[in-house]
Formats: C-alpha cells, structure tokens, sequence
C-alpha cells in the first residue's frame, strides 16, 4: 500500500527521476565491485588507485559544485544531460586506456563512483526537483523511496557486475578484460540515462525566480537566507563522508579480497545483500522520523551500525564477518532519507538545488580525502583492519556534533 500511494504521488517527471537514479545506481554497484579489481590488474599499485579514487572525488567535487549551483539559474534538466555525459567520459576512457595520466584526467574531469554511492550532480537536483513536485509532508517518504530503489539498483548492479566477471572468467576472458566489459557497460549506462533525462519537463525547473536572480557577494553558490545553516551541516557532513571515504565499496570488496580470498562472484552476492538491506533501512526511515523527528532519526540509528563497522575486522572467520557487515548495512542507510530530507526543509524553495548541491560537495569533500590513506593502509599487513575503526570511530563524533549543533532546528513539519 505505502509503495502505490507512493507511485501515486509522483506526476511522469517523478516516476522518470525514480528511473533515472535506478540506471544510475545500478551503474555504480555495477562497477564498484570490480574497480579496484580492475585497476590493479591494468598494474596501478594499491598507493597509485588510492591517490587515483582521492582525485576522482575532487574532480567530482568541482564539477558537482558549478553544475549544482548554476542548476536552479541555468536549468536543472540541462545540468543532468551535462552530467551524464561526463559519466560517458569517464567510463570511455578508463576502458580504452592503462596510462595513469589519461586515468587521472578521465577521474577528475569524468563522473565515476568508487564507492557505489551516488556522486556527480545528480543526486542533489534530481531531489530539488521532487521537492518541487511533491508535498512537504510526503517529502521523506518519498525521499525513503527514491533511497530504497537506489540501494535495490546498486544491490543489483553489484550482484550481476560479481557474477558477470566470474562467468566471463570461467570461459577463459583474462580478469583485465572481463572486468572491462563492466567498464564499457558502465558508460553504456551514461548514455541511457542522458537519453532519459531529455525527456523532463519544464515542471523540474525553478518557477519563482529569487528576489535577487544575479549572483553577489552574498548569494555565493546560490545560496542566501541558510547559508549559515547549510554551511554549518556541509561541515558535519564532510567530517561524515570522510569517514565513510576510508570503507567504500571498492576498498571493501577489496579488503576481502585480501583477508579471506573472496572471488568476484561471492563479493557481488556479499553487497548485494548489503545494499538491499541497506534499501530495506531507508524506508523504515520515514515512518521512525515521524515519531522522533529527523535529527533523532539521524543520530539514534548511525551510532549502533558505526559500532557493528568498527566490529566486521574483529570476525575470526569470514561467515562472521559477513554477517557483521550485513548487520551494518541493516541500520545504516535509515539517516540517509532523514539526512536529505532535513537539509531540504530548512530552507528556502530557490535554495534547494544549491543546498543540496554544496551539502553533497562537501560531503564528496570530504569522501575524496581518504582514499589516499585506505589505499596506503591496505598496502600494509599490519594496518589492513584500520580503515574500520577509523570510519567508526570518526562517524561517531560526527553524529554527537550533528545532535548538539541541530536538536533545536525543527523542519516546517515538526514545528506543529
């Protein structure tokens, strides 16, 4: 019932948004598995991919920032095509070539996602743009939604990026081309998702301009009124995406690898698993935050599943560690929603593409700065298990920071 009142509340712009975050995360999963995967075998040491996935997250951040911020002004169906061709790019390029150079251009200027996660300008419009054409009060559950079919979608792409690898394998594909065929796929997927974002409507746009449509000194990256705001929770949320930079998707699958000699196949499977519950997690979002608000939704939820990560190195045995990691994922995708939700009510509609925009730069800020230090920490035996406790440790600072900062700042809806 909920997921058809759901359906019901979207026009075809909405439905068309849901889809074009389905291609998009199953892009990621589909690629996240492999990439590091693939790097290595194309000969790139540990420390080169770490410094190589720091400087795709920065160039994302760059791109990402003009694109979001210009959105609401220039258009935001204009900004997705934009974006979507840099997803070409990157995957074009990082298939046809092994020189590091070429590499580093293609993941500075290019939209790929290490982690599996969303990255690149789409994510913050294609959310302006829902919280345009849908209720304020039906805005988390449909933001809930929007996050669940993404984690299904990156579930998926995961499972069949996995398992295509290893029966390309099996028939006697070298791993450096089976794990390009994902690559080429990858790009495949940017090239959809351009096609489909041609189809929105002018609906998605900004109809009510700003009282002042020029940008000046004080509207910088689009924003006015709750530039305090939004730059108070970029801060928090970087120090967030920081943490989370050190256990991305790719160093994950990687580290079992490494620990226990996974084969693709059974790390597909292993974050496909993760990923659904992770889905499953964010739409229990909607319904815990209508009963304790989004903040406590946030913080009650992210401390115990830091705790589960820090937990997954200590597994003597790999069904252990599994199952740590599964459990992890159970709870840790429901202050996503809330997140997202919370950043977009507290403030003004012409702000919405920008707030959103500059929260997500800095949390791939922040995301972007510790892959140089995973990929030196995984190149040494003795510090394997480190990235763990980091990332655990760091996100729980982060959610007592956030508690104390924003208790008091109520969303329109919880001021009643």
């Amino acid at each position: 019932m909920a997921a058809s009142n759901s359906s019901a509340a979207l026009t075809f712009d909405g439905r068309l948004l849901f889809g074009t975050r389905i291609a998009r995360l199953f892009a990621y999963g589909f690629l996240s598995v492999v990439l590091v995967l693939y790097l290595t075998q194309a000969g790139l040491s540990t420390d080169s991919i770490g410094l190589l996935l720091t400087l795709t997250l920065i160039g994302d951040t760059a791109i990402s920032l003009w694109l979001t911020t210009s959105a609401d002004r220039i258009g935001r169906k204009r900004m997705l095509i934009i974006g979507a061709g840099l997803m070409i790019f990157a995957g074009v390029i990082f298939a046809l070539t092994k020189d590091f150079a070429l590499l580093l251009i293609a993941a500075t200027i290019g939209v790929i996602s290490p982690s599996g996660n969303e990255v690149g300008p789409f994510l913050s419009i294609e959310q302006a743009a829902l919280s345009q054409i849908v209720a304020g009060n039906r805005r988390t559950h449909v933001f809930a939604w929007y996050n669940l079919v993404g984690s299904f979608a990156t579930a998926t792409g995961a499972l069949c990026g996995g398992g295509l690898a290893q029966v390309l394998q099996s028939r006697g594909l070298p791993p450096l081309d089976s794990y390009r065929v994902i690559v080429i796929g990858y790009a495949a997927v940017g090239l959809l998702l351009m096609i489909l974002f041609t189809r929105l409507s002018s609906n998605v746009e900004v109809h009510q301009p700003s009282p002042n449509p020029l940008p000046s000194p004080r509207m910088r990256v689009g924003l006015h009124r709750s530039r305090r705001v939004v730059f108070k929770l970029s801060a928090l949320f970087s120090m967030d995406a920081f943490a989370g930079g050190f256990v991305v998707q790719s160093f994950v699958a990687y580290w079992f690898s490494l620990r226990f000699n996974v084969e693709p196949a059974v790390l597909g499977s292993i974050f496909f698993g993760a990923n659904i519950l992770a889905g499953i997690s964010a739409l229990t979002a909607a319904r815990v935050a209508a009963r304790i608000g989004l903040i406590n939704t946030m913080v009650y939820t992210h401390i115990p599943s830091n705790i589960l990560l820090m937990l997954v190195p200590l597994m003597p045995n790999l069904p252990l560690a599994i199952l740590m990691l599964l459990l992890r994922f159970s709870i840790s995708q429901m202050d996503v929603p809330a997140r997202q939700s919370y950043t977009l009510a507290v403030v003004t509609p012409d702000e919405r593409s920008a707030a959103a925009g500059v929260t997500s730069v800095a949390r791939t800020t922040g995301a972007s700065l510790a892959p140089i230090f995973t990929g030196a920490l995984l190149g040494n035996p003795l510090l394997l298990n480190a990235p763990f406790f980091i990332a655990g440790g760091v996100k729980i600072v982060y959610d007592l920071l956030l508690y104390r900062s924003f208790r008091s700042i109520k969303p329109p809806e919880e001021r009643v």
